[in-house]
């Protein structure tokens, strides 16, 4: 009989430690980021945790990747896309309850490692002189399939007329960090990759870079927005991104910024 009581009492309180467990869990959301915010963003959250005791986990990678997660029931919160037309979709698709808000323009930058033979020249006519003299053996962009500054870059090589020359010397990251990762690396002699990346420390310190002409390409407008299931955490930092405080940071790395509001 004792025995028995003892079961009795023993399993609803484990059950409810794994609830609490799971509610503590679910109080920090999960945001999708796309990873050209590695360093802006990781700012961004801090500064949130900061002001309001509250934080949040940053997960970051390409943009079209994170919509094909989200479209199968990837517990995010909230996604800051590199491509607007992405939060648009899952707007139309009823995974988010509107548009969202354009919280920056990005911008894309050639970057060399030290020690590569090739120039930073916004022009890129070093990089044409490179590909037919055999300077260039690898060149890093990010995959144009899923990753807004992959077709960013591809934009820019296709007006200057390189793209088919280029193809066989690239080496694709699955985001614009990995393709950031490849070129300060020494694995590519060059990377077209997202300015808000090269003028971090780390990858400064890595390299030379130059910031390319912002009519090469059509502008990444970078939309965030609050997906269904967002809890009120997610809703605090929604709007902390685009306050005062949030946008000095994106500016810190590049980006151009909105009008309030927008």
């Amino acid at each position: 009989m004792i025995r028995a009581v003892a079961r009795f009492v023993l399993i609803p309180i484990a059950a409810l430690y794994s609830m609490l467990s799971m509610a503590h869990a679910a109080a920090v959301p999960v945001i999708a980021a796309a990873s050209d915010l590695q360093y802006a963003l990781t700012e961004v959250a801090a500064a949130y945790a900061q002001a309001s005791g509250r934080s949040v986990r940053l997960s970051f990678g390409s943009s079209g990747n994170f919509v094909r997660q989200i479209v199968q029931g990837a517990p995010f919160e909230l996604f800051f896309s590199a491509d607007e037309a992405y939060v648009r979709e899952l707007a139309r698709r009823g995974l988010a309850p509107d548009a969202g808000a354009l919280y920056a323009v990005g911008r894309l930058a050639l970057f060399v490692p030290k020690g590569s033979a090739l120039k930073a020249d916004a022009q890129l006519d070093d990089l044409a002189a490179a590909l037919n003299d055999g300077r260039l053996k690898k060149l890093a962009i990010a995959n144009p399939e899923h990753a807004p500054y992959g077709r960013a870059a591809r934009a820019v090589l296709k007006k200057k007329g390189l793209w088919d020359q280029v193809q066989p010397h690239l080496v694709m990251g699955e985001n614009v960090s990995q393709a950031a990762q490849f070129a300060a690396s020494g694995s590519a002699e060059a990377g077209l990759i997202a300015y808000s990346l090269v003028i971090s420390g780390r990858m400064a310190k890595a390299g030379a870079y130059v910031l390319l002409p912002a009519d090469s390409h059509e502008p990444l407008r970078q939309r965030m927005v609050l997906l269904n299931a967002a809890g009120d955490t997610a809703r605090q930092f929604y709007a902390f991104a685009q306050s005062p405080p949030a946008r000095t940071l994106f500016e810190k790395y590049g980006f151009t910024l909105p009008a309030a509001g927008h």
